[in-house]
C-alpha cells in the first residue's frame, strides 16, 4: 500500500530534550574506535576552541533516529516498520554536538515517493540546543519494502 503523499511537510512535535554526557561521548568514540582526544579529554577539546568534550560526528544518530520514530509510529501514515530498511543518513552541522548540550529534534517529512516497488521516505530531522540554537540537521532516508506476496 502507498504512503499518503499528504504527509509531506508535516512536522511532528520535538522531542524531550536529551542531555549529552561526557561519559556518552567516550563510550560512543570507543564504540566506532576512533581515538580522537577532542572526544575523551576536556583539556583536548578546550585546546581546539570547545567549551568540553565534542562528539564524533555520527554520535547524534542515536537521538535523531529516535525523534523519526515518532514519523514512523504514526499510524495514519501507513508505514509497516517491519518491512522497513535504512536506506541513508547524512549530517549538515553548524557546530559539533558538546557534552552538556539538552538536545531536542524536530522531525519533518521531506518526500515520500515509490522507487522500484519501495516506498521510500525522507525525513529531516532539526536538533536545537536549550537555547534555540541550531546545531545539526540530520536527513534519513527509510526504504519500506513491498509485502511479500502469499
Amino acid at each position: 500500500m502507498a504512503l499518503d503523499q499528504s504527509f509531506v511537510g508535516r512536522t511532528y512535535p520535538p522531542t524531550d530534550p536529551y542531555e549529552v554526557g561526557r561519559e556518552k561521548i567516550r563510550e560512543f568514540a570507543e564504540a566506532i574506535g576512533d581515538t580522537n582526544p577532542a572526544y575523551t579529554d576536556t583539556e583536548a577539546a578546550k585546546a581546539l576552541g570547545h567549551p568540553d568534550v565534542i562528539a564524533p560526528p555520527t554520535f547524534v544518530f542515536a537521538i535523531t533516529f529516535k525523534a523519526a520514530g515518532l514519523v514512523v509510529a504514526d499510524p495514519q501514515l501507513g508505514l509497516d516498520y517491519s518491512r522497513v530498511v535504512h536506506g541513508d543518513q547524512k549530517f549538515a552541522y553548524r557546530r559539533p554536538v558538546r557534552a552538556g548540550d539538552r538536545l531536542t529534534v524536530t522531525s519533518t517529512i521531506e518526500a515520500i515517493r515509490s522507487m522500484a516497488g519501495n516506498e521510500v521516505i525522507d525525513i529531516r530531522g532539526e536538533v536545537h540546543d536549550e537555547a534555540g540554537e541550531h546545531v545539526v540537521t540530520a536527513l534519513t532516508k527509510l526504504v519500506a519494502r513491498p509485502a511479500e506476496e502469499s
